[in-house]
């Protein structure tokens, strides 16, 4: 990683790993321990905030410029050249972790067990920033986290579908972004910078029946964009299969304010409508949703099992 690189990540609060992995606390975790709040992933699918470890294997690269996406994309890379062991992002992973939430020790808002409990994550989303699923040798990352009794969460815009195919092996639950209806709107908004991505992500909508693990679809929704298309969408979730739909608005935070405005946020009850259509055209039952995320949560079976379960 380039100096310039390694300084704009810093800045901006993440943990560098190695030469192309990174940690950032997740805004929820902090609020777990200084308000007792918590994020939606622990009230729909029972993880424990506070024991969350967010990091990516593939800062600095990925197949999309996405204009809802945060981060700064001045520099992006599409592949790795020389990766890093394995082992070593997992146990720097953990180490970086909870450099970050040493500080934390003493607050007088923070309960010291759950302290305690954070210094010791027991999930990870593989989610961060970039595409994990360029870094090539993630299979054996994510099990090496789960030789530690980590559950794992990956992240994926669904563009690399033969690493899902090979992937050894699956996390505890696969999360791909499906942030648009169609071909045209995928190019516009999703600004792919490998070739046929629209049909590579087809692709991987197809495999999904077949992997033997928890899957979500998540439609990351952009005001004036992509949420009229709720019949399209219906289409694309019946070839996936999902066990899970989240609905999710777009935020307008980060370097996405340079590519769109505050009006291309939806309202939660614009994310609750458009979750209520998808239901009737879709198998789904409504099972929750958390208004302070703007995300609601649709699933294939009408009562949720957690993953504490």
């Amino acid at each position: 990683m380039d100096p310039e690189t390694r300084r704009i990540l810093e800045r901006q609060g993440y943990a560098i790993v190695g030469n192309h992995s990174a940690v950032k606390l997740c805004h929820w975790l902090r609020e777990s321990l200084l308000r007792n709040r918590f994020c939606y992933k622990q009230q729909f699918y029972g993880i424990k905030t506070h024991r969350c470890l967010q990091m990516s294997p593939a800062v600095n690269n990925c197949t999309q410029n996405c204009l809802f996406c945060w981060r700064f994309q001045g520099f992006s890379e599409v592949y790795l050249q020389e990766v890093d062991d394995p082992e070593f992002i997992v146990e720097e992973s953990i180490r970086q972790q909870r450099r970050l939430i040493v500080g934390y020790k003493g607050d007088p808002r923070v309960d010291p067990k759950k302290w305690e409990e954070a210094m010791n994550p027991k999930h990870v989303a593989i989610s961060l920033i970039g595409e994990p699923t360029l870094y090539p040798r993630l299979g054996e990352l994510i099990e090496e986290y789960h030789k530690r009794g980590f559950t794992t969460f990956l992240v994926t815009n669904g563009i690399m579908p033969e690493v899902l195919e090979n992937l050894d092996p699956l996390p505890t639950q696969l999360y791909v972004t499906l942030a648009a209806p169609n071909e045209e709107i995928y190019r516009k908004l999703l600004v792919p910078l490998i070739r046929n991505g629209w049909e590579r992500l087809r692709r991987t909508l197809e495999l999904l029946p077949s992997l033997d693990t928890r899957t979500v679809i998540r439609h990351t929704l952009v005001k004036g964009w992509n949420m009229e298309y709720v019949k399209e969408y219906a289409k694309l979730d019946a070839m996936a299969e999902p066990d899970f739909i989240e609905a999710k608005a777009y935020v307008f935070v980060g370097y996405s304010r340079e590519r769109l405005s505050i009006q291309n946020m939806p309202s939660h009850g614009e994310i609750r409508e458009f979750a209520r259509k998808l239901a009737e055209e879709t198998s789904y039952h409504y099972a929750d949703e958390k208004e302070d995320s703007r995300v609601v949560l649709l699933s294939r079976e009408e009562k949720v099992k957690k993953i504490s379960e």
